[in-house]
């Protein structure tokens, strides 16, 4: 692809009238679009992605035009500049790919049903109707849709529908927005609508493959989320309504479309009866994720796709704070810090990685950014960190200047800055650049150098690195007076540590909270007062500890080693925030350990001293009345008491299948997916194997069907890997969207690896042609490389994937994936034997 200006530097639309014709049975789309707007030039450029284009006036005479397809555009000629109406009529066809406008099926009653739906972020409206499809492009837009309609069919937009003639639905003008967040859907829908204080009529929309009270859920927390941003932000929700609505078929998690946000039906709809308290917690966040981004993002959208980071990070951010504002009992926090905080510090240890804020042209690369470790965790690490530095008046101060300064416009990172800046005095910018411009985070080493407390920080890496002198303006936090707000030097001297202990009477740490994007490294003497009393310390803290070793012991900072007697230290806590972060540990042993070696057995009976008092105190029954904690805790002591072949565990879960054998979907939802592969580890066979396979396919709970394919992928039998293989490319039984877990599942199974590696290999290109281009793609490679831990493995995914560096959109990906496997293979050559001495000393 040739470099090109943006588009928007040729030709700045101010309205569109769009008319789209969708037929389902020829599966082609035609329409016109009639854009109006400032000429800047005579040659102007217009985006179409696999369109013919069948004619083009300007105010109404025709003009010269050619398609340009290697750089999805249109040049049009035009007599002169200024403001101009251009009409662009058009075909192009209704395809597969989740992308643009497109089909999501499902069966009802056994028959197989579609709906249509829409996805247009990054680039792709430009496949829906030809446009400036570029984030500063706002216009307003009128929007009319015909389709192949038949009786009872609901039709949904970003607006309400003003009128229907002839088959055409015409709906309100919109605000002034870009073209990536327009969306509409149609087909045989149900819904359910609620209005806020604030007179905002909110509704979830699904199939009627659902029931009814699936849609409950999301129907409150959509309601109460915007209630609370409203609030929040101190701006007004500005659309007179906010649609959810679940796709059968959808790539990403959720899109947040302006008015019109669309979900994965795993993150709108669940079973209020039965599904776990993670997985509400999970829905809870989308859905507030996807309302943040209504003002942050939609109101006001990033100038350009650099600033990505912008809508993502501060949504990432926000959902926790609204979720944490409308359930507080759930402590919501702790989640982002057992799944937010480990993945961007993982990713961002990698050298190589990219920075938050990154520069893009390539539609390609564009999507590339969407790295949920960097632009959305680690982002909203930053923000967290943001928000603790002012405080939440000082924010909300600058938030309600931010929007009302750039509302219905774009803005960049700085302009945010700017507006914290000047709520809270603080410079803002020059704090957060050093964060948002930079690749990685450091290690703050705490030391006793010759009686002084000594603070210096270094760039972090596992796996070989190259200094490249970064330093940070790192929000320190300590529980110590002497230690400086921000430290942003190489080395900071704070005192006689003797004379501090005593003054303090505690410990001394930083980070406390564990707030900010950073890992302690404390020396002997620092760490070993810590761990004295670690029983005392708040769960965070506990947490903190054994996560910021185990990625010491990850870098080659520290013995891996020294790791495993930490474990048995907090394994009796009752804290979920622990034991989530305990066993995120304990797996990581795993690498360390050959499958069914006298190694992998001495891990196993560690791994039943870690969860025996646990296992009996929880049982595999809630409780009446039980906390939160435990039934976050019990899924994580069940998983390792399985994984320890723990006889009476294994039987207990086998009598729980027998006696529900006959209503496996009414098993508890937290513990169903365990009984499950136990079953099919244990005493599966191909009976029980195609039974699942076939609730697979008719449950509409997204809960349950995660359960069956974590059962699965688990079978030990190699005649049922090759069957279930054999359905990967059959989008029937597996549809596109979910075939990433699938394949993962498999690939995990020491018994399915080779199989599943052979089937990338040899069908990448399927693969390829049917999820190829899409955000989400790379994620295969990711997934690969998080299970390949062997110089042989390593060789191998070397051999397939180097051919495929200069591909567009894939170079970063496999790059850093090549050092994250070698230095895994690194550390396993160094540690192996120390970490099996430690664990059998453990025991």
């Amino acid at each position: 692809m040739t470099a090109l200006k943006h588009f928007y530097e040729t030709f700045q639309p101010a309205h569109y009238n769009l008319y789209i014709d969708v037929n389902r049975a020829t599966k082609l789309i035609s329409g016109t679009s009639t854009i109006t707007g400032d000429a800047k030039e005579t040659t102007v450029l217009i985006h179409q992605k696999f369109m013919t284009i069948k004619a083009v006036t300007a105010d109404g005479k025709p003009v010269t035009f050619s398609t340009d397809n290697d750089n999805e555009a249109i040049h049009i000629t035009l007599p002169q500049t200024g403001e101009t109406t251009l009409s662009i009529d058009y075909t192009a066809p209704l395809t597969d790919s989740m992308m643009g406008i497109y089909p999501s099926y499902y069966e009802l009653n056994g028959e197989k049903k579609q709906i249509i739906g829409t996805q247009f972020e990054t680039t792709f409206a430009r496949q829906a109707f030809p446009s400036v499809d570029e984030p500063e492009a706002k216009a307003t837009f009128d929007l009319a849709i015909k389709f192949d309609e038949q009786p009872g069919e609901t039709i949904i937009a970003n607006m309400p529908e003003k009128r229907e003639e002839n088959g055409v639905h015409y709906f309100d003008t919109t605000v002034r927005m870009s073209t990536y967040l327009i969306a509409f859907a149609f087909g045989d829908l149900q819904s359910k609508t609620t209005k806020t204080k604030s007179g905002v009529e909110v509704g979830v929309f699904a199939t009627k493959a659902h029931q009814p009270k699936e849609l409950d859920f999301a129907l409150d927390i959509a309601k109460r989320s915007i209630e609370f941003y409203e609030d929040f932000y101190q701006t007004p929700y500005p659309l007179p309504h906010s649609w959810q609505l679940a796709l059968p078929d959808f790539s990403a998690g959720a899109m947040e479309n302006w008015g019109l946000v669309t979900y994965r039906e795993a993150y709108l709809t669940l079973d209020p009866d039965n599904t776990s308290l993670d997985m509400k917690q999970l829905v809870a966040t989308v859905i507030a994720h996807e309302l943040a981004h209504q003002w942050f993002g939609d109101l006001v959208t990033m100038k350009w796709w650099d600033d990505l980071w912008l809508n993502e990070s501060f949504a990432n951010m926000m959902e926790y704070v609204a979720v944490d504002a409308i359930e507080p009992d759930w402590h919501i926090w702790e989640l982002f810090q057992t799944s937010e905080a480990p993945m961007a510090l993982n990713r961002d240890a990698t050298d190589g990685v990219q920075s938050v804020h990154v520069q893009v042209e390539d539609p390609a690369e564009i999507d590339s950014l969407f790295d949920s470790a960097i632009v959305y965790a680690k982002g909203a690490r930053m923000l967290v960190m943001v928000r603790a530095l002012l405080g939440d008046d000082a924010l909300r101060k600058g938030l309600k200047a931010y929007f009302a300064t750039h509302k219905y416009g774009n803005a960049t990172g700085a302009d945010l800055w700017a507006a914290l800046g000047d709520a809270s005095g603080l410079d803002v910018g020059a704090i957060m650049n050093s964060w948002l411009e930079q690749p990685g985070y450091p290690v703050v080493t705490a030391t006793v150098n010759d009686g002084q407390l000594t603070l210096s920080q270094d760039q972090f890496f596992v796996g070989d690195g190259k200094e490249a002198g970064h330093l940070w303006q790192i929000p320190l936090n300590s529980n110590y007076d002497a230690a400086p707000e921000i430290f942003k030097d190489k080395t900071v001297v704070l005192g006689d540590y003797a004379q501090l202990r005593a003054a303090s009477g505690k410990p001394f740490r930083v980070n406390v909270g564990n707030n900010s994007h950073f890992i302690v490294k404390y020396d002997d003497t620092l760490l070993t007062d810590i761990l004295k009393d670690a029983a005392s310390l708040d769960a965070i803290s506990q947490l903190q500890i054994l996560q910021d070793q185990r990625l010491l012991a990850e870098g080659r900072q520290i013995s891996y080693a020294a790791v495993v007697p930490l474990l048995t230290q907090f394994a009796a806590s009752k804290r979920a925030v622990v034991n989530t972060a305990l066993y995120q540990v304990a797996g990581n042993l795993k690498k360390f350990v050959d499958p069914e070696s006298a190694e992998e057995k001495q891990l196993q009976a560690f791994f039943n001293k870690l969860s025996a008092d646990q296992v009996a105190r929880l049982g595999w029954t809630a409780q009446k009345g039980e906390s939160n904690d435990d039934q976050l805790t019990r899924p994580y002591v069940l998983s390792a008491a399985l994984y320890a072949q723990n006889k009476d565990v294994i039987a207990d879960a086998h009598k729980l299948f027998a006696t529900n054998a006959d209503k496996l979907a009414e098993l508890p939802a937290d513990t169903r997916g365990f009984i499950l592969a136990n079953e099919i580890k244990h005493f599966g066979n191909e009976t029980l194997f195609d039974q699942l396979l076939a609730d697979y396919r008719s449950t509409s709970d997204a809960s349950y069907k995660n359960d069956i394919r974590g059962a699965l992928t688990s079978t030990p039998d190699a005649n049922l890997i090759t069957k279930l293989i054999g359905k990967f490319e059959d989008a029937d039984t597996i549809k596109p969207q979910d075939l990433r877990g699938w394949f993962r599942g498999v690939l995990a199974n020491e018994k399915g690896e080779q199989a599943a590696w052979d089937w990338i290999r040899n069908d990448w290109q399927w693969l390829d042609d049917t999820v190829g281009g899409d955000m989400e793609f790379t994620t295969y490679i990711t997934v690969i490389t998080g299970i390949f831990r062997t110089p042989e493995r390593l060789a191998e995914f070397k051999a397939f994937f180097e051919p495929k560096l200069p591909t567009p959109g894939m170079t970063r990906e496999i790059t850093m994936d090549i050092k994250v496997i070698t230095s895994r293979v690194a550390l396993i050559e160094a540690e192996k034997t120390a970490v099996n001495q430690a664990i059998t000393t453990a025991n």
